[in-house]
């Protein structure tokens, strides 16, 4: 069975399975420490981060040509 495709859309990589037998406090604290470190990643990288994506996104846009119509 294939896993579902990530948010992120990457298709490869680490399986992420949640236990069916969390407590809600459990649960809640898994996704306080995963805040806790996207934040430290983001007040160290953030500006690198938002330049890739820039570069990444600028990539995927189809060349402007001047002589399609404007529309």
């Amino acid at each position: 069975m294939k896993a579902p495709p990530l948010p992120s859309g990457r298709t490869r990589g680490l399986s992420f399975i949640v236990p069916a037998d969390w407590t809600p406090e459990q649960a809640l604290a898994v996704f306080e420490l995963l805040d806790d470190l996207r934040e430290v990643i983001c007040a160290r990288y953030l500006s690198d981060m938002q330049q890739v994506l820039r570069q990444d996104r600028r990539q995927r846009e189809p060349p402007f040509n001047e002589h399609d119509p404007p529309f």
